[in-house]
């Protein structure tokens, strides 16, 4: 509990000092923000904001991420306060200051129009992903309480078109404060038990190797470059890049942007922060293992999947509140993040080929397609065992790849800015060999021995380096 209550303390002092430094280097004003037709309250955007780019991926990244040991809190901490939320704030505010730019628009602007055209392809696909993800995981814990799975797709791919179609004050504007409430008091009450309970958890100083590999033979994914895909909301995520620019069309004023953006993402760290903790006592807990002192958890321990664990901690700690609260998490939550996933691809593409988006029947001709496209992956997801993990598996590194693009257009942002890029290219660079490595080590992919993985890895991060600074001084030449 000491290395939890210290990540706790971190991540405040993140958005106080660092969160405020960032802002500092953005520097916000006062000119006419995008929010010409929506303005909404800026406590309102904060958790629309919050929900759209929190779902359930930072408790089920948290969980899985948390066998790996307590090294995870430490890439939620410092991955959180300097990647994530310095990504999610650039994009909101870069966003705000092209007239509610999309994310690969802002990429175009700032890396080119092949990166733009990369970018439209990667942010497209992963959001078609993460609709068909939160389409599957829901469903399969409503059928616990009647219905078959086929009524329940139906239901939630009637209410992502509703939602999709309308203009966003209608349905996510009024309906998401609360699911973002029931979100934040589930954690909340967590973090009360964590207090309560005071369990004895294992410290970053005591176990800081891979302890999945000691708890399961099975579980033998690296901790570099897999935890790093593993655990991405609640520490960086690329996704977020694609929901940023809808609230950046709903802010008044610029200077609004540090808490609607870098505050989010440090809340969604908090909310990972908890569950990593959680899950710790779970898989790990002294003198024996959460899985064992359950009753409900079965024989499946370790191996014990995500949504579960979510649905046996609140039943267990918060009684039957708890279960509400699960169903809320395990369920809304990720039906909100769809019809959001939706809703930005639908806003990206209509941008991409200059398709108005006033009218409804202009709406469904770019909406249909990818309901479409999305039901197709939903059936052969269904239909293969091992569809789900495939998907999420490409979704995860979709997901940071997407993250790169945008850190990189930062960078070169700050630059030409002549403000300090460090903040973007640091972890651009990290993140940049996070994404190749998992390429070459993954099962999925090339799935090359590990130290050949780290090489090549690290050669293309090498190669960043040189093709960044040979740009930077060809740049810093011509705008003498």
């Amino acid at each position: 509990m000491v290395t939890f209550c210290i990540s706790l303390i971190a991540l405040v002092l993140g958005y106080l000092l660092y969160g405020r430094f960032v802002d500092r280097v953005f520097g916000p004003d006062d000119r006419v923000t995008p929010a010409i037709h929506i303005v909404l309250p800026n406590w309102k955007v904060f958790i629309i904001q919050f929900l759209n780019i929190a779902g359930t991926g930072p408790i089920f990244g948290a969980i899985m991420g948390a066998k790996f040991g307590p090294v995870a809190y430490l890439w939620i901490v410092l991955g959180c306060i300097f990647a994530g939320s310095v990504h999610d704030y650039f994009t909101g505010m870069l966003s705000m200051r092209n007239g509610g730019a999309s994310c690969p628009e802002i990429v175009g602007k700032y890396l080119g129009d092949k990166a733009r055209k990369v970018m439209l392809v990667f942010s497209v696909l992963l959001l078609l992903m993460v609709g068909t993800v939160f389409v599957f995981s829901p469903v399969t814990i409503l059928q616990e309480y009647g219905g078959t799975a086929l009524l329940w797709i139906i239901c939630i791919f009637v209410y992502y078109i509703v939602a999709t179609m309308l203009p966003i004050d209608k349905v996510i504007g009024r309906f998401y404060p609360m699911f973002a409430i029931a979100l934040l008091f589930m954690v909340a009450a967590l973090m009360v038990c964590l207090f309560v309970e005071w369990p004895l958890l294992p410290e970053l100083w005591s176990h800081p190797e891979n302890m999945g590999k000691a708890a399961d033979s099975s579980f033998t994914d690296q901790v570099f470059p897999c935890m790093f895909i593993t655990i991405a909301c609640g520490a960086l995520s690329g996704f977020h890049a694609t929901q940023s620019p809808l609230m950046a069309r709903c802010l008044s004023s610029e200077r609004k942007g540090r808490a609607v953006f870098y505050g989010s993402m440090i809340t969604e760290g908090l909310v990972a922060l908890v569950w990593a903790a959680v899950s710790m006592y779970f898989f790990y807990g002294e003198p024996a293992p959460g899985y064992q002192l359950i009753e409900s958890v079965g024989n499946k321990g370790f191996l014990t999947s995500a949504p579960a664990v979510v649905n046996i901690m609140c039943n267990s700690w918060l009684g039957v509140t708890g279960g509400i609260l699960a169903i809320l998490g395990v369920v809304a939550a990720p039906i909100t993040s769809g019809d959001t996933a939706f809703r930005s691809a639908r806003l990206i593409i209509a941008e991409a080929f200059h398709i108005e988006q006033r009218t409804i029947p202009k709406r469904l001709l770019v909406s249909l397609p990818l309901f479409g496209v999305s039901l197709a992956l939903l059936i052969w997801q269904v239909e293969d065992a091992n569809g789900f993990n495939t998907i999420w598996q490409y979704a995860g590194w979709s997901n940071q790849a997407l993250a790169v693009f945008m850190l990189w257009a930062i960078t070169v942002y700050l630059i030409r800015q002549k403000k300090n890029y460090w903040i973007a290219l640091i972890p651009a660079l990290f993140m940049t060999c996070v994404c190749f490595t998992f390429l070459f080590i993954s099962k999925l992919t090339f799935h090359l021995p590990e130290v050949i993985a780290y090489v090549a890895g690290g050669a293309c991060m090498v190669i960043a380096i040189f093709w960044f600074y040979v740009w930077y001084y060809r740049n810093k030449k011509s705008t003498k």
